[in-house]
Protein backbone atom coordinates (compact mmCIF):
# COMPACT_ATOMS: atom_id res chain seq x y z
CA UNK A 1 0.00 0.00 0.00
CA UNK A 2 1.22 3.72 -0.39
CA UNK A 3 2.77 5.87 1.95
CA UNK A 4 -0.59 8.35 0.94
CA UNK A 5 -3.34 5.86 0.59
CA UNK A 6 -6.38 6.53 3.00
CA UNK A 7 -7.77 3.28 4.74
CA UNK A 8 -11.47 3.94 4.75
CA UNK A 9 -12.21 2.24 7.72
CA UNK A 10 -10.02 4.82 9.70
CA UNK A 11 -10.53 8.05 8.06
CA UNK A 12 -14.25 10.01 8.15
CA UNK A 13 -15.18 10.37 4.82
CA UNK A 14 -18.55 11.80 4.45
CA UNK A 15 -21.48 9.67 4.50
CA UNK A 16 -22.33 7.32 1.54
CA UNK A 17 -18.43 7.78 0.00
CA UNK A 18 -18.06 3.88 0.51
CA UNK A 19 -21.75 3.44 -1.12
CA UNK A 20 -20.73 5.58 -3.95
CA UNK A 21 -17.70 3.68 -4.73
CA UNK A 22 -18.94 0.19 -5.01
CA UNK A 23 -21.77 1.43 -6.92
CA UNK A 24 -19.15 3.03 -9.22
CA UNK A 25 -16.51 0.23 -9.56
CA UNK A 26 -20.24 -2.91 -9.93
CA UNK A 27 -21.61 -0.69 -12.44
CA UNK A 28 -18.44 -1.30 -14.81
CA UNK A 29 -19.49 -5.26 -14.63
CA UNK A 30 -20.46 -7.41 -11.77
CA UNK A 31 -17.47 -7.97 -9.35
CA UNK A 32 -16.44 -9.82 -6.16
CA UNK A 33 -15.18 -8.73 -3.00
CA UNK A 34 -11.74 -8.22 -3.79
CA UNK A 35 -11.89 -6.63 -7.25
CA UNK A 36 -14.42 -3.97 -5.94
CA UNK A 37 -11.21 -3.33 -3.50
CA UNK A 38 -8.40 -3.54 -5.75
CA UNK A 39 -10.21 -2.10 -8.69
CA UNK A 40 -11.02 1.42 -6.09
CA UNK A 41 -7.44 1.14 -5.20
CA UNK A 42 -5.80 0.86 -8.65
CA UNK A 43 -8.58 3.55 -9.75
CA UNK A 44 -7.06 6.38 -7.12
CA UNK A 45 -3.70 5.99 -7.94
CA UNK A 46 -3.14 4.04 -5.06
CA UNK A 47 -4.76 6.43 -2.75
CA UNK A 48 -8.15 4.86 -1.21
CA UNK A 49 -7.73 1.43 0.45
CA UNK A 50 -11.13 -0.18 1.06
CA UNK A 51 -10.15 -2.96 3.96
CA UNK A 52 -12.27 -6.35 4.07
CA UNK A 53 -14.25 -4.91 7.81
CA UNK A 54 -15.90 -1.97 5.94
CA UNK A 55 -16.09 -3.65 2.64
CA UNK A 56 -18.25 -6.44 3.29
CA UNK A 57 -20.74 -4.33 5.35
CA UNK A 58 -21.18 -1.87 3.12
CA UNK A 59 -21.88 -4.65 0.73
CA UNK A 60 -24.44 -6.25 2.72
CA UNK A 61 -26.14 -2.83 2.96
CA UNK A 62 -26.63 -2.24 -0.56
CA UNK A 63 -28.02 -5.26 -1.24
CA UNK A 64 -30.41 -4.50 1.88
CA UNK A 65 -31.20 -1.29 0.50
CA UNK A 66 -31.97 -2.91 -3.25
CA UNK A 67 -28.98 -1.24 -4.99
CA UNK A 68 -26.94 -4.63 -5.78
CA UNK A 69 -27.94 -7.74 -5.95
CA UNK A 70 -25.96 -10.86 -5.97
CA UNK A 71 -24.62 -14.42 -7.27
CA UNK A 72 -22.30 -16.87 -6.62
CA UNK A 73 -20.05 -17.52 -9.60
CA UNK A 74 -16.32 -19.17 -10.04
CA UNK A 75 -13.94 -16.24 -10.26
CA UNK A 76 -10.47 -16.11 -12.43
CA UNK A 77 -8.56 -18.49 -10.32
CA UNK A 78 -11.62 -20.71 -10.02
CA UNK A 79 -13.12 -20.32 -6.67
CA UNK A 80 -16.31 -20.10 -5.57
CA UNK A 81 -17.13 -15.96 -5.29
CA UNK A 82 -19.87 -13.70 -4.63
CA UNK A 83 -20.57 -11.26 -7.65
CA UNK A 84 -22.23 -8.43 -7.02
CA UNK A 85 -24.31 -6.55 -9.75
CA UNK A 86 -25.98 -3.27 -9.73
CA UNK A 87 -29.78 -2.86 -10.00
CA UNK A 88 -31.76 -0.60 -11.89
CA UNK A 89 -32.23 1.48 -8.46
CA UNK A 90 -29.34 1.04 -7.76
CA UNK A 91 -28.16 3.16 -10.81
CA UNK A 92 -30.74 5.40 -10.14
CA UNK A 93 -28.89 6.26 -6.86
CA UNK A 94 -25.68 6.11 -8.35
CA UNK A 95 -26.84 8.56 -10.65
CA UNK A 96 -28.54 10.68 -8.27
CA UNK A 97 -25.18 10.61 -5.45
CA UNK A 98 -22.73 11.40 -8.53
CA UNK A 99 -24.67 14.32 -9.05
CA UNK A 100 -24.88 15.13 -5.22
CA UNK A 101 -21.31 14.43 -5.02
CA UNK A 102 -20.09 16.63 -8.00
CA UNK A 103 -21.68 20.00 -7.02
CA UNK A 104 -20.60 19.33 -3.14
CA UNK A 105 -16.91 19.04 -4.96
CA UNK A 106 -17.41 22.02 -6.96
CA UNK A 107 -18.62 24.16 -4.03
CA UNK A 108 -15.82 22.88 -1.95
CA UNK A 109 -13.18 23.71 -4.40
CA UNK A 110 -14.38 27.67 -4.70
CA UNK A 111 -14.34 28.10 -0.94
CA UNK A 112 -11.23 26.31 -0.89
CA UNK A 113 -9.51 29.03 -3.61
CA UNK A 114 -11.37 31.55 -2.45
CA UNK A 115 -8.72 34.74 -1.65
Amino acid sequence: MSPNAVTIDRVDLPQGTLNLLILKTVARAPQHGGAISEWIYQTSSEGLHVRQGSLYPALHRLERRGWIKARWRRSENNRRAKYYELTPKGREHLALETDAWCRLVAAMGQVLEAA
